[in-house]
């Protein structure tokens, strides 16, 4: 059983900054993707950085500059550093990787839970 914890959000005003952590724990044979996505109130879901076990980066357009996504393969993390933060980022942060739980299985995409951002003055 494979499971995606997520941490470090909050409430922040208008140019703060927050770091995101996710950890994935349980039977792990390999960690591919790693990605952030966020949901906001009546929106879709959608991609905010993606990070590869090999670490090439991604980022959505409207936080090109402003976040940085990293990984600690040995500890099985990601984080998100999220700077220079506006109302428009408010939404429910979502950490999934990509993982392969034993060496006979497929990979398949893992979900956190989420944790929410909120940006306000």
């Amino acid at each position: 059983q494979v499971q995606l914890v997520e941490s470090g959000g909050g409430l922040v005003q208008p140019g703060g900054s927050l770091r995101l952590s996710c950890s994935a724990s349980g039977s792990i044979f390999g960690i591919y993707v790693m990605g952030w996505y966020r949901q906001a109130p009546g929106k879709q879901r959608e991609l905010v950085a993606a990070i590869t076990s090999g670490g090439s980066r991604n980022y959505a357009d409207s936080v090109k500059g402003r976040c940085t996504i990293s990984r600690d393969n040995a500890k099985n993390m990601v984080y998100l550093q999220m700077n220079s933060l506006k109302p428009e980022d408010t939404a429910v942060y979502y950490c999934k990787a990509a993982i392969q739980g034993f060496p006979k299985d497929s990979r398949r995409d893992y979900w956190g839970q989420g944790t929410q951002v909120t940006v306000s003055s």
